[in-house]
């Protein structure tokens, strides 16, 4: 009985490498800290957040969340993949992930350049400011996790993973998973929510 028990202990964890949850854990700390800041300087200015929300191009900013929810859907496919062994359908979904990241970097750079073009940067006011901020520490976060995708794809048209051995794919895909998130937090605050 002890013996079952152990087992199910060792079944039981959570994917990827510890090291990952630290980092995911003090980077969420990072963010949330970052939002609540945001929040505080919405409530001094108002009028200025709300005119400045709705010069954001609402299309792109619902597109980049269809594009990462894609993507994050994609990667998760590929770790299901590589429990199961399915070693040839690993490079497709880990492409498709990467490709995904590759398109939302080019649609927030369309984004920043409508904005440049109309003489919009961080230093127009506290929104663009704050815009620019997370949108930038974001997107860097999405090209690191790209260029991390892209290193799988690559590994994973070797063969080189398994159900045996998932766990860099799988801190990877927890990563990616924490850039979907953090994306999913920062569009409806800041695209889609009224400075009241």
């Amino acid at each position: 009985m002890e013996a079952v028990t152990r087992d199910r202990v060792k079944l039981r964890r959570l994917p990827g490498v510890d090291g990952i949850w630290v980092f995911i854990g003090a980077d969420s700390v990072i963010f949330a800290i970052l939002f609540l800041s945001f929040m505080q300087d919405r409530l001094k200015n108002p009028a200025i957040f709300e005119a400045s929300r709705q010069t954001l191009n609402l299309n792109l900013g619902g597109i980049d969340t269809l594009i990462l929810l894609t993507s994050s859907w994609s990667v998760a496919l590929a770790v299901q993949a590589m429990k199961r062994d399915q070693i040839d359908r690993e490079p497709r979904l880990l492409l498709g992930g990467a490709i995904t990241g590759v398109m939302f970097v080019v649609s927030k750079s369309i984004e920043y350049f409508q904005k440049f073009a109309h003489g919009i940067n961080p230093g127009t006011n506290p929104f663009y400011m704050w815009y620019f901020t997370l949108t930038g520490i974001h997107l860097i976060h999405v090209v690191v996790g790209t260029s991390l995708l892209t290193y799988l794809w690559v590994r994973s048209r070797r063969g080189t993973y398994d159900h045996l051995h998932r766990a860099v794919p799988e801190s990877v895909a927890s990563y990616w998973h924490l850039v979907d998130l953090l994306w999913i937090v920062l569009f409806p605050l800041l695209y889609l929510m009224k400075a009241a």
